[in-house]
């Protein structure tokens, strides 16, 4: 994606649906237990810098505190998992599942492995940290160096 490419998202029940302007990070498989608990198995997000996402029908976002200086964002109506929103990165993460199909993303590697469900198994041979990794990824490969 370049830094003028547009693509478009939204949750479950149509209430929400946003834009993603500029390039998108690949895709974070992340297995916290926060995740395990939102997605039922793990959560897949990609990234977009902050000016680059626009929400339409913003009132319909739930925002969630689920830690200190992050929120999670769900649709009011069905619950769809949409975004999660870290007050002092420079970007926010979108739910990769939410996204328009084709996406064109692919998962780049797995965080929070030590956190995963204990009925499945990655097998996927990509990077996996047992924790987390310092926000914003610098080392992940953005498009165009975003």
């Amino acid at each position: 994606m370049t830094k003028d490419d547009t693509r478009e998202g939204g949750c479950l029940c149509g209430a929400i649906r946003f834009r993603v302007t500029g390039p998108l990070r690949p895709v974070i498989a992340c297995h916290c237990g926060q995740c395990r608990r939102v997605h039922s198995n793990f959560a897949a997000f990609s990234a977009v810098r902050r000016d680059g996402l626009a929400i339409v029908n913003e009132a319909a976002v739930v925002w969630y505190g689920s830690s200190p200086g992050v929120r999670r964002g769900f649709c009011g109506g069905c619950g769809a998992s949409l975004f999660w929103d870290k007050a002092d990165n420079d970007f926010v993460s979108v739910s990769a599942g939410a996204l328009d199909q084709p996406s064109g993303l692919r998962v780049h590697r797995h965080i929070h492995v030590a956190d995963k469900g204990d009925f499945y198994e990655i097998g996927d041979g990509l990077e996996r940290l047992s924790a987390g990794q310092n926000d914003p990824w610098p080392d992940d490969p953005w498009p165009d160096g975003a």
